[in-house]
């Protein structure tokens, strides 16, 4: 829902949450992400969402073991077989991985009382923050699945064009630990790019390779039964977005939404057919 803001691109107006939910369910997504800092919006939203017959994950942003309480409190305030998992972007920043493990391991406890399939994202000014760290902290903490958001690590560590074997590796490290996917496309100099313009074509298709690798992996490993969650996720402009003198964005991000959804549908259906592998 926060891809949503703003749009659509050089209305007059911005579209109310239900003409955003309408487009979605209109355009075939079968869910949305919602945060779940604001719980009063969160309850409308994820109500109005159910309504037009779609799914609900949810982002939290804890800055401390307790402060998961009120996000799984909110989560159970709606029909929870609507509810795919939440999503966690640690608000902590300890500087060791010793310092992180009671935060994890605390999220962890309070997630599985509660039912709630878990994953924690890989994002900057995170706990994750760092590509090698978030590495160390799945060495030591075998049970912790991730939401790779693969941009800000391409981005933070600034990878050499072209990528060499050794950081693809480290992707695919991250990949073999994540169940779920934040697509946005970056490069080493800015976090969100136009899709649609011919020249990042060569980001594009490194992102969609590694996007294709980590769910042929969970295809490999998961019951075939299992549910994969990919959200498109093209950030606003003071976030995200650039903008021209104009204070405009450069491209139409609901366009590029659809082209990015597009895109990961092509590489499902080669991979859910065992083509092009």
């Amino acid at each position: 829902m926060w891809a949503m803001d703003g749009l659509p691109w050089r209305g007059e107006q911005p579209w109310s949450l239900e003409a955003g939910l309408d487009q979605i369910a209109a355009a075939g997504f079968v869910g949305i992400l919602v945060s779940a800092t604001d719980a009063q919006l969160a309850r409308r939203t994820a109500a109005a969402a159910i309504d037009r017959g779609l799914r609900i994950a949810f982002s939290g942003f804890p800055t401390s073991v307790e402060g998961l309480r009120p996000i799984l409190s909110t989560i159970d305030a709606v029909d929870t077989t609507h509810v795919d998992h939440l999503n966690l972007q640690p608000n902590v920043r300890p500087r060791t991985v010793r310092e992180c493990l009671p935060y994890l391991h605390g999220w962890h406890e309070l997630a599985a009382e509660a039912g709630i399939p878990t994953y924690v994202e890989t994002h900057r000014d995170r706990m994750t923050t760092d590509l090698y760290f978030t590495l160390d902290l799945l060495d030591a903490m075998p049970e912790l699945q991730l939401t790779a958001d693969l941009s800000h690590y391409l981005l933070g560590r600034e990878f050499a064009w072209p990528i060499d074997e050794a950081n693809h590796e480290l992707i695919r490290s991250v990949l073999r630990r994540s169940r779920a996917f934040h697509a946005r496309v970056a490069t080493r100099e800015q976090i969100q790019i136009q899709v649609s313009f011919a020249h990042h074509r060569p980001w594009v298709d490194l992102f969609a390779s590694w996007w294709e690798w980590g769910l042929r992996h969970l295809r490999a490993t998961l019951d075939p039964e299992a549910t994969i969650v990919f959200t498109i996720e093209l950030g606003p402009p003071s976030w995200y977005a650039i903008t021209g003198r104009d204070g405009s964005e450069l491209s139409d991000r609901w366009a590029e939404s659809l082209m990015l959804k597009e895109l990961v549908t092509e590489i499902w259906s080669r991979v859910a057919t065992g083509s092009g592998a």
